[in-house]
């Protein structure tokens, strides 16, 4: 079993370069279930997610050729309806098979996803949504069954913002007969790069305003070949690395505005970030960390993505520091973990209050989590000896070469065990 071995105290200088977006890349690919033509994507990360969906993609019967950061995608049949538990279970975002697959197919069988342990993340939107489509769902046996003739355009309102939701909505509507109405959808980058995806291969999907989607249908859609956006959540990740690790240097290949949210209380807590260029921004830490309150948003607030790594930045800080997670539940997992490397939080609902600054001190520690991993990661940069992150194939999942990343700023880290 592999893991990260990190020496704390190198200040980080250079510059880095962002991946392609894990949750942009997986809608996409998803996406290429729509045509019988090529779908090309660029700037893929070479992830585990990835790994996972291109597999499941195969197990439908479509083909996939990875070089680099392109993949190559053709699905002019399928092979079989079904996303079985094995791989569902694996990657929550699996589900995105569901409305391209009814759409085109007019059947899915597709298992109740799992994913990371963050907290109930139920599908009901997705299921409600495709109802109103037209389409006949029932659950049995933990797996989702539907079908339908051609779906229908229809209105359907989000109770509550979802991403995934939002995307298996744009998917399914780009194949119904007449026009959708998708009212308080989700405003991630991410959604908006699949609907820009959608269109190049022929849907016609507009927003009369940044909450609503206009869907008209088309019979049929065409391949496309597109580049996925950068990762705004890695970008995030640098940036708190920076200001946490009194930084200097360089994140290149990142959109600045998906990331405002993130500089804005990275600013307040004392880090200068600047833009070099269009597409990159500076960060310095000043070594000195203020305290702060962040409150977990949909975009284009504070992302629940970047919740553990701004509790790692918050343990330096002088004063008390308050964090609120309002999307899901239960994703204060990594709190152990930091309190065993000497911080100083403590949980309470929906809040988690952390005192500093606390000196940090290397031990073993375990990634329960995607977000977790890299939290535990940034914690390790700073704690005095050497910490220990076990259960890594969690941080694999959605950073690429992070270890080569962080040590090409300077940092004292290295992978071991097979």
């Amino acid at each position: 079993m592999q893991k990260l071995v990190i020496r704390g105290g190198p200040r980080l200088r250079g510059e880095v370069r962002v991946s392609g977006a894990k949750n942009a890349v997986l809608p996409s690919i998803a996406a290429s279930l729509l045509t019988a033509e090529e779908v090309r994507l660029t700037n893929v990360p070479r992830v585990k997610d990835v790994e996972t969906i291109l597999t499941l993609i195969a197990d439908l019967g479509g083909a996939a050729e990875a070089s680099g950061d392109r993949v190559s995608l053709r699905v002019p049949k399928i092979l079989s309806d079904e996303a079985s538990y094995g791989l569902v279970r694996a990657m929550r975002a699996s589900i995105l098979v569901l409305g391209p697959l009814l759409a085109r197919f007019g059947k899915a069988v597709v298992a109740l996803p799992g994913g990371c342990a963050i907290g109930s993340r139920p599908i009901d939107l997705h299921i409600a949504g495709l109802q109103k489509l037209g389409a006949a769902i029932t659950l049995e046996h933990g797996y989702i069954r539907a079908e339908a003739g051609r779906l229908r355009g229809a209105e359907f309102a989000f109770d509550k913002k979802t991403v995934t939701g939002t995307e298996n909505l744009l998917m399914a509507a780009a194949l119904a007969k007449g026009e959708t109405v998708l009212r308080n959808c989700a405003r991630e980058p991410e959604v908006a790069d699949l609907a820009a995806l959608l269109n190049k291969m022929g849907a016609r999907i507009d927003w009369p305003d940044p909450d609503t989607a206009r869907v008209r249908g088309v019979r049929e859609l065409g391949g496309a070949a597109h580049e996925i956006i950068p990762d705004r959540i890695e970008a995030g990740t640098f940036l708190v690395a920076g200001a946490l690790a009194a930084g200097d240097f360089v994140v290149r290949g990142v959109v600045p505005g998906h990331v405002g949210s993130v500089v804005e209380k990275l600013r307040v807590a004392g880090a200068s970030i600047e833009p070099e260029g269009e597409t990159a921004l500076r960060v310095v830490g000043r070594g000195e960390v203020r305290a702060l309150d962040i409150t977990t948003l949909p975009y284009p607030g504070f992302p629940t993505d970047m919740q553990a790594q701004a509790m790692v930045l918050l343990t330096q800080a002088e004063g008390t520091s308050i964090i609120t997670e309002t999307i899901f539940d239960r994703r204060f997992s990594h709190v152990n973990e930091l309190v065993r490397l000497g911080a100083a939080i403590e949980v309470r609902g929906d809040k988690a209050v952390i005192r500093g600054p606390a000196p940090l001190s290397g031990a073993e520690v375990v990634a329960t989590d995607l977000r977790a991993s890299a939290a535990l990661v940034l914690a390790g940069l700073v704690a005095s000896g050497e910490t220990t992150v076990t259960e890594i194939e969690h941080l694999d999942r959605g950073y690429e070469r992070i270890e080569e990343k962080l040590r090409g700023l300077g940092a004292a880290i290295e992978r071991i065990g097979t």
